[in-house]
């Protein structure tokens, strides 16, 4: 399937309400142009309602904005001045309130201002994406569809996108590709039912829990502990999602699926309890009340209990034979389990899954084209593991079929409508040639769009399996392989540590590759799912730190440094593709390679000193060269500045907050490639080794002419820390271990502005790195993190 090309040099938001505001800071972040509309304010400035949004964006967290300078891409107007500019536009999302009056009315006010090409979509979380259709002239329809962003949109993956009887079926196509690269989303088509798909299900999920839990008489905090991470759920698993929803809110969309729905075998379902009513009656609204199934009461958390309706303290657990049902990795047996235990929490689950089984299975040919959609639906939008799909076919699709049809013919499920008779027919939904859909009656392949020819390892269904391509070597620490269908003369490297750490036989990996792609192919790509790299192997570390072996330890630090100089040297290009965390070497690998392809969501930084240590695989080095080659560019003699810098980043372990700040903090250069979708990673990452090859690419010379500050810089930072020590803003060890980075970052005991070459600063580097290890304090940190997973302060 071919699809046109979508170029959108400038949208516009309508309505700067939280989602609206959100929307438009993350067409922002993703350097499109914006313009936010809001009604005109009846005194003082006309468009004092959306600059109060524009301003509430740099208070709001999560942060919705990569980086504060992207307000600049976002200028404001009101409806009763600025509509014109909507000319300008190729894309208007509207996100005011969901009243449909509303919508309309302001349909037909900017009808007369939109540009013949103009996209315009509704980011509705449920009214008719048809009879808002119907409020554009006819000649306009083509051009409109629904895109429901899930908040918060920088971060939640999942975009709906709803298609009108009349949108144009290449605009369509072209959108979604768009939403997919230059956003970063995850598309899913839905059809134009009430609240679509994600919401529909995710909503009687939420309506199932509070059923049951009233039904087995539990407390909320004991079904948040059954319903968060232990049944692959978000954290906030369900009442304090709730809260964070918003009780009103949550009320509010209640309301709606019942007058909606009317014809919905649970509709008797679709109801407040009247504990909820309750809270809402006295304001209790959740998180944005201070209060509302759980509340915080100085440092302790309180929940309500439902039978009082007054609080007590939180900290419910789970029985101990449930947690050991739960912990059986084999589905089908855990769900035998579930149903079979006399114990109510385990009958609770077991209820709870069945009935958004049978509502999903029920409803599949009405809300979804295929059960693909339902399952992708709520992992991206609601944070599930697996879908609710997926989960039944794991745990054995007839043996679950037939527990449900049992409970609806004994009148315990919470609606009595059979199962469709297709879920008899079947033994799954979902297998390699596609997943079924209830309204063909067929399997359906995933979209054949080029855009997701980009994504090389796309979200994994069950009875799915990724391509490998073609391993050239592999062992139990790292994979050499390559991807014949997309370059087969750009090999890859891919780690196979846990959480990717740098042992030996990793870094000896390193060697391998790179001499590999030097001999034998066109460039060298380090890929692996998240995360990148969290540093050393700790582990290797410490025991030679107990065998007290300095001088192999030292042997250690420069085999990793030359790793990394490997990588920086390489004859061919090298490119790192780094997807979330790249910590300490992993950042140090990261830095040394030729170009970096970093997913928008990747966290970089030198946080060795959390473990007592300094940066030793060259970031020091690094941050030192790349000071005096920034100075030497502006013009200036010194590079202390940017010293100043580096120190203050290396010695609070700070890390990036996303990948384009990862550039302003010295870890990424300015060319460095950032994608909004991770899943395109290898893939660009591979193309961008073949375009810097056929440049005739060139490595770098070592640098040999690094102007340090030396020992008038060393002094400075040593009064620094002198200042902080002494205000209690760091601990006698902190002190140390930040001394040692001074004194490499300014290049040692020298003169200022001496020149000295990267191997002057990789030996300062190492013999401080070895000095420190024989600190017991840093000892002690580094016990601390292997035993705990997180920093000790001594």
């Amino acid at each position: 399937m071919s699809s046109q090309r979508l170029v959108i040099r400038r949208a516009a938001v309508l309505g700067s309400g939280v989602m609206g505001a959100q929307i438009a800071a993350h067409l922002a972040n993703a350097d499109v142009p914006v313009i936010l509309f809001d009604l005109a304010a009846r005194d003082g400035d006309p468009n004092g309602i959306v600059r109060k949004a524009v301003e509430g964006l740099k208070r709001m967290q999560p942060a919705p904005l990569v980086t504060r300078d992207r307000l600049v891409n976002i200028d404001v107007g009101n409806y009763d001045q600025h509509l014109d500019k909507l000319r300008e536009c190729d894309l208007v999302i509207e996100a005011i309130s969901e009243k449909i009056e509303w919508k309309v009315d302001l349909y037909h006010k900017i009808a007369p201002h939109l540009s013949d090409q103009a996209i315009v979509a509704s980011n509705t979380s449920g009214i008719s994406i048809n009879q808002l259709s119907e409020a554009f002239p006819a000649e306009r329809r083509s051009r409109f569809c629904g895109v429901h962003f899930f908040n918060p949109p920088r971060y939640m993956q999942l975009v709906e996108l709803i298609p009108a009887a009349a949108t144009d079926a290449a605009m369509f196509d072209a959108l979604e590709s768009w939403l997919v690269t230059r956003m970063g989303k995850g598309v899913v088509r839905a059809k134009d039912t009430p609240s679509f798909v994600a919401n529909r299900v995710g909503l009687f999920s939420i309506l199932a829990v509070m059923y049951h839990t009233e039904q087995f008489k539990l407390g909320f905090d004991e079904v948040d502990a059954l319903t968060g991470p232990r049944i692959g759920r978000p954290k906030s698993a369900t009442y304090r999602t709730a809260d964070v929803i918003g009780l009103d809110t949550l009320a509010h969309v209640t309301d709606s699926q019942q007058q909606t729905l009317p014809n919905d075998p649970w509709r008797e379902h679709f109801k407040v309890p009247a504990w909820l009513a309750a809270l809402i009656g006295k304001g209790a609204l959740g998180q944005k009340a201070g209060g509302g199934v759980f509340r915080k009461v100085g440092r302790d958390i309180q929940v309500l209990d439902m039978a009082s309706l007054d609080y007590q303290p939180a900290g419910a657990g789970v029985a101990p034979e449930v947690e050991q049902i739960l912990k059986n990795r084999n589905a089908a047996e855990r769900f035998a389990a579930l149903r079979a235990s006399a114990h109510p929490q385990a009958q609770f689950l077991w209820a709870m899954f069945r009935d958004v089984f049978h509502y999903c299975a029920y409803h599949l040919a009405e809300i979804a084209d295929n059960a693909r959609d339902v399952d992708f639906a709520m992992r991206w939008g609601y944070g599930w593991a697996q879908g609710p799909f997926e989960i039944w076919q794991s745990a054995g699709w007839q043996a679950i079929a037939e527990a449900i049809a049992q409970d609806i013919a004994a009148g315990k499920a919470m609606s009595n409508a059979p199962l469709p008779a297709w879920v008899a027919a079947r033994d799954h939904v979902h297998q390699a040639e596609g997943s079924y859909s209830a309204a063909e009656n067929a399997l359906k392949a995933r979209s054949s769009l080029p855009v997701y020819g980009r994504q090389l390892f796309p979200d994994l269904i069950v009875g799915e399996q990724h391509e490998r391509g073609e391993t050239l070597m592999e062992n139990d620490s790292v994979r050499i392989w390559r991807m014949p269908k997309v370059d087969s003369r750009i090999a890859v490297l891919s780690f196979k540590s846990k959480m990717h750490s740098l042992g030996k036989e990793v870094v000896e990996g390193i060697y391998q590759a790179v001499a590999m792609a030097e001999a034998d192919f066109d460039g060298l790509v380090v890929y692996h799912d998240a995360p990148f790299a969290v540093g050393a192997n700790l582990l290797e570390v410490m025991q030679l730190v107990k065998a007290e072996k300095w001088d192999e330890l030292d042997k250690v630090v420069a085999h990793f440094q030359g790793a990394t100089k490997a990588l920086r040297f390489a004859q061919v290009p090298t490119v790192a593709a780094v997807d979330g965390m790249a910590f300490g070497g992993g950042a140090e690998v990261a830095m040394h390679c030729a170009h970096r392809v970093m997913a928008l969501e990747s966290y970089i930084g030198l946080v060795e000193a959390g473990v007592g240590l300094i940066p030793a695989g060259g970031g020091c080095k690094e941050m030192a060269r790349r000071a005096s080659e920034a100075a030497m560019r502006r013009g200036r003699q010194d590079p202390w500045e940017e010293i100043q810098k580096a120190f203050g980043s290396i010695i609070r372990g700070m890390t990036s907050k996303n990948a384009i700040d990862a550039k302003s903090m010295g870890f990424a250069a300015e060319s460095d490639t950032v994608l909004f979708n991770a899943r395109e990673l290898p893939y660009v990452a591979i193309r961008q080794a073949r375009a810097m090859f056929e440049g005739a690419y060139r490595p770098p010379m070592p640098a040999r002419a690094i102007k340090v500050v030396g020992r008038p810089g060393n002094a400075t930072l040593h009064m620094d820390l002198v200042n902080l020590r002494e205000g209690g803003f760091m601990s006698a060890h902190d002190y140390v271990v930040s001394e040692a980075s001074a004194l490499v970052l300014c290049g040692g005991d020298v003169d200022p502005g001496t020149l000295v070459d990267e191997d002057w600063l990789l030996g300062i580097e190492r013999r401080q790195f070895v000095e420190l290890l024989k600190n017991e304090k840093t000892q002690q940190r580094m016990t601390y993190m292997l035993e705990n997973g997180k920093p000790l302060r001594n």
